[in-house]
């Protein structure tokens, strides 16, 4: 899909809150009501626009340690990859998780209580998986930035 001024404009918006009302979203970005919602529609059936949820917030939920586990399978056959992901997938503590290239197959952001809350999830979970060769754990200390927002200035 090719996107234009507007679609843009709409995307950025929306990227800031996804609550804001059709009618709202249209006058900020210069367009019809009716103009407005077939083009968030159009995006939303293209994939651009994904659901739409709540961002909250882990420390005032208590989950105070984020931790990124580089993981290193024994074995880098399909079946191996196909059932670390199906098993990584079930992982409520695991936010995200990306295959990697180089010496580590998988990079895991993994969200937690507290430092023994993210051990019993290594030693009980990530450890027992039969492929699991080696996990490298980085502890965050602060976070500098988060953002869930793309840079839509970049986009052609």
């Amino acid at each position: 899909m090719q996107l234009d001024n507007f679609d843009k404009k709409i995307l950025e918006r929306l990227q800031k809150d996804a609550t804001v009302a059709v009618a709202a979203l249209a006058e900020q970005v210069g367009l019809s009501q009716s103009t407005c919602w077939r083009r968030i529609s159009l995006l939303e059936q293209a994939g651009i626009i994904g659901p739409r949820v709540a961002i909250l917030n882990a420390k005032a939920l208590g989950l105070e340690v984020t931790v990124f586990a580089n993981i290193k399978l024994s074995a880098h056959g399909r079946r191996s990859l196909n059932e670390f992901e199906e098993a990584i997938a079930v992982c409520p503590e695991v936010v995200e998780c990306y295959t990697m290239s180089g010496e580590m197959d998988f990079l895991l952001r993994i969200v937690s209580r507290d430092i023994e809350s993210y051990e019993r999830f290594l030693r009980q979970t990530l450890l027992q998986m039969p492929s699991v060769q080696e996990v490298h754990s980085h502890i965050a200390l602060s976070q500098v930035k988060q953002t869930t927002a793309l840079p839509i200035a970049a986009v052609r």
